[in-house]
């Protein structure tokens, strides 16, 4: 049931897929665009500016201070809403950014991704000049061959490329919410089945950017639409990557309905590109995008730390 290389390679996002856009920006209360909102806090206030398609650019606070304030749950609150919150200026210590992940639940241990150096609790996403092929170029949700899901990933970037490494995001709220109703009520019948052996186990392609290949045991089923954990709201979740079929289905069934559901999932208006810079950092919600990371900076390094924070158990979204 897995994706062949040719569906695999037919799910990489491209410059082509995804033009580069507005790259929202933080304006002031004065010229405050339409969807932005000022939530006063007891030190300062959080602006929040909604991206074109997917996540939001939050501005007014230091991470770094965000664990010991009542910052985390407007944080958790926005995630739920946008999918994907992105930060620009930030400076994170590698403590800061554990102690950051821990605010919102448990840290998950990355079986697969090398460690960072006396950080076990921090994944290294890293490509080096020598290096021709990146981790992340296929459109996918992390973690979903998981019985409970990690809820989200915090990636601070440490080395960025001068130009290219950006990453894309998908909106699953609005990917669901523009199908016809008859195929929204089709998927709330349905279940899909995850898997992480064709990524990561002994017959992976990414050779050896990824360890333990006997630890890709995982295989899971979830709704194909589920209730939102924090918002409640309509989500479609399958995705490219680990998704290998539909649950009771044939093969010859369940490729094409997924794969229409891939194709309409990277819709221009479902997506925003986020631009790198020294300072950046994006938390996504597992739950409510895809993403992937471009490829497009050859001969350069790209060093980012990813900590993921555990989730729950999904539940199937009612009619």
């Amino acid at each position: 049931m897995a994706d062949s290389s040719e569906d695999q390679a037919s799910a990489k996002c491209t410059n082509q897929q995804t033009p580069l856009g507005r790259l929202a920006t933080l304006n002031s209360v004065a010229t405050m665009p339409p969807g932005q909102r000022i939530l006063p806090m007891s030190n300062t206030d959080i602006v929040i500016d909604p991206a074109d398609g997917v996540g939001a650019y939050i501005s007014g606070f230091d991470l770094a201070d965000a664990a010991n304030t009542n910052e985390v749950g407007v944080l958790r609150e926005a995630l739920g809403e946008y999918g994907v919150l992105f930060f620009r200026g930030q400076a994170l210590t590698e403590k800061q950014h554990i102690s950051l992940a821990e605010a919102f639940g448990d840290i998950n241990i990355n079986r697969f991704f090398p460690m960072v150096d006396g950080q076990p609790k921090i994944a290294e996403v890293r490509k080096e000049p020598s290096q021709s092929i990146n981790i992340g170029s296929i459109w996918h949700t992390d973690h979903s061959y998981d019985e409970v899901p990690a809820m989200g990933s915090i990636l601070v970037s440490r080395i960025t490329p001068k130009r290219g490494g950006d990453t894309v995001f998908s909106n699953m709220f609005l990917a669901y919410e523009h199908l016809s109703e008859g195929l929204k009520e089709t998927l709330l019948q349905l279940n899909a089945v995850h898997s992480s052996r064709h990524v990561f186990g002994d017959k992976a392609t990414g050779g050896k950017r990824f360890n333990n290949a006997e630890a890709a045991t995982q295989d899971s089923v979830h709704p194909m639409v589920i209730a939102h954990p924090i918002s409640g709201k309509k989500a479609l979740y399958v995705n490219p990557q680990f998704t290998i079929g539909i649950k009771g289905w044939h093969d010859t069934e369940s490729k094409p309905l997924l794969d229409m559901l891939y194709q309409h999932s990277i819709r221009p208006e479902f997506t925003h590109r986020f631009k790198w810079h020294k300072g950046s950092i994006a938390f996504w919600d597992n739950r409510a995008t895809w993403h992937c990371a471009l490829n497009d900076y050859p001969t350069e390094t790209r060093l980012m730390h990813r900590i993921t924070v555990e989730g729950e158990a999904l539940h199937p979204a009612h009619a």
